[in-house]
């Protein structure tokens, strides 16, 4: 892996969005990454859950939410280290 890092580990954690229970499965740098973006935009990882389950695209263009998760935090740290967006 580039830079020396190694990869990580899967981790499927129970979350309720929406009001019905689902599993999301990210990597723990996400799961990490998501709880750091909760916590600086003053909001549970639950609510942020929920937020990008709003906004991810639906129909043909529809997107499995870990991904939807993985590209929000990538985005996220990205315009917080000033890089364009991807």
């Amino acid at each position: 892996m580039a830079g020396g890092g190694r990869a990580s580990a899967i981790v499927k954690r129970s979350v309720t969005i929406a009001g019905h229970a689902t599993s999301v499965s990210l990597e723990e740098a996400f799961w990490t990454g998501l709880s750091r973006i909760a916590q600086a935009e003053g909001v549970s990882v639950a609510a942020l859950l929920r937020r990008i389950d709003a906004t991810r695209p639906q129909g043909i263009l529809a997107t499995n939410l870990s991904s939807a998760i993985r590209v929000f935090v990538l985005r996220w740290m990205a315009a917080k280290a000033g890089v364009a967006a991807l």
